[in-house]
């Protein structure tokens, strides 16, 4: 166990589920994280080893079969997988966005058909708002739901789609103006629903199309998709809820917990950056001693463990208000905005102290330095989260009289 990144308060159960992820990462992932990776490969057999510890049902309630885990419990859990490979981390985050909207926003019939599934990996979860024309900006989504009888009957094109292949419930979120009088705000004509589907690519059901892979800088062996809907017909009980114009909120409500999630990640890439930089610095040897014994690999060193610790923080501290049921979307924009940005920095700064081999394939350092720059758009780029820090602090801080 580092010194680094320690959560003082857990309980021995949060602890125990800990060290066995921590233990899966060090002898599961991170021995075959970089050949996956430059295959960009689909870490399969990952991906059963998580759902045989149960992973996939960590937040779900255990009426449900899952093992009723707190956000902290996730987010911890997620900061140690991303620090094996990232793209791992977004296979179990999209997953659980999904989940957490149905236990707090779904019907009765819903969580019962999906929660249980979803528990035991056997359903797996994605969720949709960006279009190719549009990506922070929610309220100008054009897909569209529209009432047919005792069905929607969906249209429109869906873009940055994680899990979009490998996924069998989307939750997506269209605009649909039923019932909403003209002049009616965006956010507030907005729908979710509830989309099943067969795993792959091409038709997966008719009305939906899956084309294929985005191929991608980073953040590879994890699926990123379009979605096509043309005609895509849904039963009217697969509205999240029951009950349309509510899609804007459960969205958010969902992209708070995604967001303490992207921290987590930014914590664990740049946990292993800071691992491997320390690490390289005490072997590598110039002008007669090692570079760790420099002042200026010291002092890189020192700024790379700050802002580990500093994430570390503000990661936990958005994890827990969310899980004492306050408002966090303060607490997590900031998680989000500083771990993503820190992250970023520890990643070149142990790529500057690996030299020219941090440029070689062979050294895990390259492939973090490509992962880290999706961090800084996930989940709402770095510009959006301080726009809505600067809303939230205004609303807290407004003059009086």
């Amino acid at each position: 166990m580092t010194r680094l990144a320690q959560t003082a308060g857990l309980t021995d159960i949060q602890q125990e589920i800990l060290s066995t992820v921590r233990d899966f990462v060090d002898k599961e992932i991170i021995p075959v994280a970089t050949g996956l990776e430059h295959r960009d490969e689909y870490p399969t057999e990952i991906v059963e080893g998580l759902k045989e510890l149960g992973l996939f049902g960590l937040m779900i309630p255990e009426e449900y079969g899952g093992l009723g885990e707190s956000l902290l419990t996730y987010a911890l859990c997620v900061e140690e997988i991303a620090r094996g490979w990232m793209s791992v981390s977004g296979i179990i985050n999209t997953h659980f966005i999904v989940a957490y909207m149905l236990k707090q926003h779904g019907t009765q019939e819903q969580k019962d058909t999906f929660l249980p599934r979803m528990a035991l990996g056997e359903v797996r979860g994605a969720f949709s708002m960006s279009e190719p024309a549009l990506g922070s900006d929610v309220s100008a989504i054009t897909s569209k739901g529209v009432r047919d009888g005792d069905e929607y009957v969906l249209d429109g094109q869906k873009m940055w789609l994680t899990n979009g292949g490998t996924a069998n419930l989307v939750a997506v979120l269209c605009r649909s103006d039923e019932g909403h009088p003209e002049g009616t705000a965006p956010h507030k004509s907005m729908t979710a629903f509830l989309v099943e589907k067969e795993p792959g690519f091409g038709e997966v059901r008719p009305g939906l199309t899956i084309p294929g892979k985005i191929d991608k800088m980073g953040y590879k062996g994890v699926d990123t998709t379009e979605l096509i809907m043309d005609g895509l017909r849904i039963p009217a009980n697969r509205v999240l809820g029951g009950a349309t114009g509510r899609g804007f909120y459960q969205m958010m409500d969902g992209v708070e917990v995604g967001r303490v999630n992207v921290a987590a990640r930014g914590c664990g890439v740049a946990q292993r950056a800071f691992e491997l930089g320390v690490s390289y610095a005490q072997q590598r040897q110039t002008f007669g001693k090692p570079i760790a014994q420099h002042q200026a690999i010291q002092f890189k060193l020192a700024e790379m463990a700050t802002k580990v610790e500093a994430a570390h923080a503000m990661m936990v501290n958005a994890a827990r208000k969310k899980d004492s049921g306050e408002r966090n979307d303060l607490e997590a924009g900031m998680a989000k905005y500083l771990a993503s940005e820190y992250c970023k920095e520890v990643v070149e700064d142990a790529f500057r102290i690996h030299g020219g081999y941090g440029f070689s394939k062979e050294y895990e350092i390259e492939r973090l330095y490509r992962e880290a720059p999706m961090l800084l758009i996930g989940e709402g780029t770095a510009e959006i989260q301080k726009m809505i820090i600067g809303r939230r602090l205004l609303e807290e801080y407004r003059l009086q009289g």
